[in-house]
């Protein structure tokens, strides 16, 4: 099995000496480079790249502002209408799923991957990676940082400044070091 069969896998792999998946990170963050560099005027080239950087999203369907950067790229999905902000950042050694019309703030980490404690093992360059999966219509404020194995249930929204541990249920507002659920929310709230 390839370290990258079994990243994908959920396995513990070789991260950092793997010539094929340093070679795939140095491919995508010189395409996120050239994204970063383009004219947010020039619509028609931006897209060109995030079709190359993120294969498995309609880059017509969803706005990315630069600074922009991902590990991979060919993990991610993202709904229609999904918006993310300057300065995001996926690492997608495992999947990161957002739904439809999720905003993401800016500065905004999504981090999939797990390093072990235990020092030679991670001098080795082994890691694990987790899943990151968002609903629909989730609004994740500025600063927030979203851990491996996260889930975020539809409707929910995320304070800014926050660090995600654990799964937040659908519909409710959560924050803090670390995020806990301080409220549910639905539309009534959402029309005050």
């Amino acid at each position: 099995m390839t370290e990258k069969e079994k990243m994908l896998a959920g396995q513990w792999y070789n991260a950092n000496f793997d010539e094929q998946l340093a070679k795939e990170r140095a491919v995508v963050k010189d395409l996120c480079l050239q994204l970063n560099t383009t004219n947010m005027q020039d619509l028609t080239r931006r897209r060109r790249i995030l079709r190359e950087i993120l294969p498995h999203v309609d880059a017509d369907a969803v706005e990315i502002l630069s600074p922009f950067m991902v590990d991979y790229g060919y993990n991610i999905y993202l709904g229609a209408g999904t918006f993310l902000n300057h300065n995001v950042c996926l690492i997608d050694c495992a999947q990161i799923r957002l739904g439809k019309k999720v905003f993401v703030g800016p500065n905004c980490g999504f981090y999939t991957a797990i390093h072990p404690f235990d020092i030679v093992k991670r001098a080795e360059g082994l890691e694990i990676a987790k899943p990151i999966v968002v609903g629909d219509d989730v609004w994740i404020g500025g600063d927030v940082t979203i851990l491996p194995g996260v889930t975020i249930g539809c409707g929910s929204v995320i304070g800014a400044k926050s660090l995600v541990t654990k799964d937040i249920p659908e519909n409710v507002l959560a924050f803090g070091n670390p995020a806990r659920v301080v409220k549910r929310i639905g539309m009534e709230t959402l029309l005050v």
